[in-house]
């Protein structure tokens, strides 16, 4: 059972949280990230992939690819039984810090169109949309909204 006010514990990703992570991914993607695009993720030098631990448990996770001084965020996942509570603004204000401290001066993602809770919670950690990209997600031919945000 979701109690609120549970702080989150932020750790590196390795090799031994994947059985979890690909569990949750594909139970929150159309699209979900293969065993193999996180393995190559942990092995990329610009990737920097998190997960977010509830009482030792991984209740979710996020990564950036650090390009230069630009963070492009790739994931960022909360357990189903966890949103609602805070968590994935916790995590994001967690990998904007990681993405600051490493010369970030600007951040970028993508988001479904749909998933108006998400870009509710970017806009406000102060994301800004750019854009869309018509039919980015192949599966279900959803439009992408670009976002922004400045340090």
């Amino acid at each position: 059972m979701a109690v609120e006010g549970q702080k989150l514990v932020f750790t590196r990703m390795r090799a031994r949280h994947l059985a979890v992570v690909l569990e949750l991914e594909r139970l929150s993607y159309p699209e979900p990230w293969t065993l193999g695009m996180y393995r190559m993720e942990l092995e990329n030098p610009t990737s920097h992939l998190f997960v977010a631990l509830l009482n030792g448990d991984i209740a979710g996770y996020a990564g950036f690819w650090l390009v230069i001084d630009e963070a492009h965020v790739t994931r960022v996942t909360i357990a189903e039984e966890w949103r609602g509570c805070g968590h994935g603004r916790s995590l994001m204000e967690f990998l904007l810090g990681q993405a600051s401290d490493l010369g970030a001066i600007l951040a970028r993602l993508e988001v479904r169109e749909s998933n108006v809770p998400a870009r509710r919670m970017y806009e406000g950690l102060g994301f800004v949309t750019e854009g869309r990209r018509i039919g980015y997600y192949q599966r279900t031919n959803e439009n992408a909204v670009l976002m922004c945000r400045r340090f």
